[in-house]
């Protein structure tokens, strides 16, 4: 059976972490990215190696849209490397940072900024990712239930990942007759350091979204990767154009 690899951008802490590890759970190769922190990031690739699975990891920072045709052209030296291929089989696009702002204080930079790391930056890795994917592999963009209800100060972040459901669509379309299905998982209220640890370090706001939620908690990052490990499986194969929400039943 071919080993199957998996590219995870923010691979290094949060979601992407457990994204990581969810992924050779299910006997896939890894490839993460960090933006700054790499003993974090070597932290993982270890942790991977210790399941038996082969792992590596690169420097990425979103926000560097000029950057972009470097980190592919590291990305291929990585592959060629460590499993002696030049394409993977699955492109999980999920770095991101959080802000809240409302729109009032809105700046240009700010936008800018966001749109780079969240839209931009997912369009062209996916496109420039495109020649380096195998038939028959898979997509995931990682969203947020915020883009169905609002959070106020989320304008532009939640904007972003509107775009970013919609693109997904069109990959799943334009990458079909390739058998690459493109899909979208949208976490609720998740207890990690993102956004500044915002509901970590809030008791009043973690106890206020546990209320609003059917499970009646906020989610972990370990609720997530295992549904994204299930898009990059035979087990989804017929799934594809969808948006996943993982939110425990958020306002309902």
């Amino acid at each position: 059976m071919t080993t199957k690899i998996a590219l995870v951008t923010g691979g290094s802490r949060g979601l992407g972490r457990d994204m990581a590890l969810a992924l050779a759970k299910k006997g896939t190769d890894v490839v993460i990215t960090y933006n700054s922190n790499k003993q974090m990031a070597d932290d993982v690739v270890n942790e991977i190696r210790a399941m038996g699975r082969k792992a590596a990891a690169l420097a990425f920072d979103a926000s560097q849209f000029g950057k972009l045709d470097v980190f592919v052209t590291e990305l291929q030296k990585t592959l060629q490397a460590h499993w002696s291929v030049n394409t993977l089989d699955y492109l999980v696009n999920n770095a991101g940072v959080g802000a809240t702002i409302p729109i009032a204080q809105v700046t240009e930079e700010a936008f800018d900024n966001l749109m780079n790391i969240h839209f931009k930056s997912v369009y062209f890795l996916s496109q420039k990712m495109m020649p380096h994917l195998n038939d028959h592999g898979a997509i995931v963009n990682i969203s947020s239930g915020t883009t169905r209800f609002c959070v106020p100060g989320y304008s532009v972040y939640s904007s972003l990942k509107s775009a970013v459901e919609t693109f997904t669509k069109y990959l799943a379309k334009e990458l079909g007759a390739r058998g690459i299905r493109a899909n979208v998982v949208a976490p609720g209220p998740i207890e990690t350091d993102f956004n500044n640890a915002a509901i970590r370090s809030n008791p009043q706001m973690k106890t206020f979204l546990s209320a609003q939620t059917a499970l009646g908690r906020v989610g972990n990052a370990d609720d997530i990767g295992s549904v994204v490990a299930f898009l990059c499986s035979e087990d989804a194969k017929w799934v594809n154009g969808q948006k996943i929400e993982v939110t425990g039943g958020i306002n309902l």
